[in-house]
């Protein structure tokens, strides 16, 4: 008896310092339970979660089953009025927007037929417009629903693979896009999440120029350890990403996870969270995923320490002058957790130790011919033929630039400005110099997704 008690002590402390530690870094929930109900008439499942990760983006709601089949009803989630219609062929394809009295707007995309009389005010608009693409704000009240009522049909339509419905919650005055599992909806989940991979990079040079280490893990249970126990480092400095899938009870499918979480000797250190996302900050994803391995047809790994670029991020840091990055320059063996959650706070826990055998140094990047690009910073590369500007925090990492010039076989020239294995934020200037047509010249640059 006494052993049990002691055994049932332990299990509180943990489960206690598991709840304190991550207080400490993010913030309480007080999302309103129950106030949405499940807006398909159908089983209640999901094909994807929030927070999932795309090409270029954060998935932003939940991709809920419609038993296979277009056509299934649609109700609203709660009460309020309709705001907002959508119709194009890309995107959302046909979607409706409720406005809740409670300050929330929900979103419901990929739909086919609206409800009749909404579907006929769609019509008027769509010949008075002269356009059938349209994004129609709607006064307000002119469209009142109540909880559960029949708002449209179910589709395939926009950016669609498959006949489902997106469902969003958002904030309505900003926009925020918040994790509609938060909110009660009936989706049982009492499977933890699963981690498969555990990578390691040297810091003390850039992400995208160097391949992780990545080590086999053991797991019994909901715990995971790093084959042997301890990883050994040939960088005084380190930083950790995983590979790690949700799922949910009576589904297989793989979801995205909903929070990790890096401590070090039990402090926590930092993590991330799928809690809210900005349209603005979806691209942030290509920050939150070691982008050159993904983009060279690798797995997703996500960083449990955030990259210096990465502003208005999912990531909290415990100490703001330090991104999760781990310094093992005293040598000595470093006791290291991640902890990965779902929305009901089932856990899987991966443990291992981290050491550093060599003498302590300070590394640094080395700066070539001042081509060292820093997220912080405005970033210029200039010579006779073209020119490039980044503002500060267009780019996620420091990188060396680099740039490669050639000519046609008529003798015009072609210059491919970095690679497409690191990614920028937004847009950036670029200016071809040289009396040359325009189109005559080649140039070769990743827009959006890389330089």
């Amino acid at each position: 008896m006494e052993h049990f008690r002691k055994y049932l002590l332990c299990v509180l402390c943990l489960l206690c310092s598991s709840v304190y530690t991550q207080a400490q870094l993010f913030r309480q929930k007080n999302y309103p339970q129950d106030y949405f109900i499940w807006p398909v008439k159908a089983q209640v499942a999901i094909v994807a979660n929030f927070g999932e990760m795309r090409a270029n983006h954060y998935h932003m709601g939940l991709d809920c089953r419609t038993d296979q089949r277009e056509n299934v009803p649609i109700v609203a989630a709660a009460d309020g009025y309709i705001s907002r219609i959508n119709i194009d062929a890309n995107g959302f394809g046909r979607a409706i927007y409720i406005d809740h009295p409670n300050g929330y707007t929900t979103v419901y995309a990929h739909l086919n037929d609206f409800e009749p009389a909404l579907h006929r005010y769609v019509i008027e608009e769509q010949y008075n417009q002269q356009t059938w693409k349209l994004t129609l704000s709607i006064p307000a009240n002119r469209f009142p629903v109540k909880k559960g009522q029949f708002i449209a049909y179910s589709g395939n339509t926009g950016g669609s693979l498959g006949a489902h419905l997106h469902f969003e919650i958002r904030d309505t005055k900003s926009e925020l896009v918040l994790n509609p599992l938060l909110f009660g909806l009936p989706i049982p989940d009492k499977v933890a999440p699963h981690i498969s991979k555990l990578s390691m990079y040297d810091r003390t040079k850039s992400t995208y120029e160097q391949s992780p280490t990545t080590f086999s893990l053991n797991k019994a249970g909901n715990t995971y350890q790093v084959a042997g126990g301890t990883i050994t480092s040939r960088s005084p400095k380190v930083s950790f990403a995983i590979t790690a899938t949700d799922a949910y009870s009576g589904s297989n499918n793989p979801n995205g996870i909903y929070r990790a979480l890096l401590l070090e000797n039990n402090q926590p250190i930092c993590g991330f969270e799928m809690d809210s996302i900005h349209y603005d900050e979806t691209r942030g994803l290509n920050a939150h995923i070691d982008f050159k391995t993904k983009s060279s047809g690798g797995s997703y790994l996500q960083h449990v320490s955030r990259l210096p670029g990465y502003v208005n991020s999912i990531y909290r840091l415990a100490d703001s002058t330090n991104d999760g990055i781990i310094d093992l320059s005293d040598g000595k063996p470093h006791a290291l957790v991640i902890d990965v959650f779902d929305t009901e706070g089932n856990r899987s826990r991966l443990t291992f130790n981290a050491i550093y055998p060599g003498v302590s140094t300070t590394a640094t990047q080395t700066d070539q011919q001042n081509r060292l690009f820093r997220p912080e910073l405005e970033n210029k590369a200039e010579n006779d033929l073209f020119s490039i500007q980044l503002p500060a925090y267009h780019i996620y990492d420091a990188f060396s630039f680099n740039h490669q010039q050639s000519v046609t076989g008529n003798g015009n020239p072609v210059c491919q400005i970095h690679t497409d294995k690191v990614p920028v934020h937004r847009y950036y200037p670029v200016r071809m110099k040289g009396a040359f047509p325009l189109s005559d010249t080649g140039f070769i640059i990743m827009k959006q997704t890389a330089l």
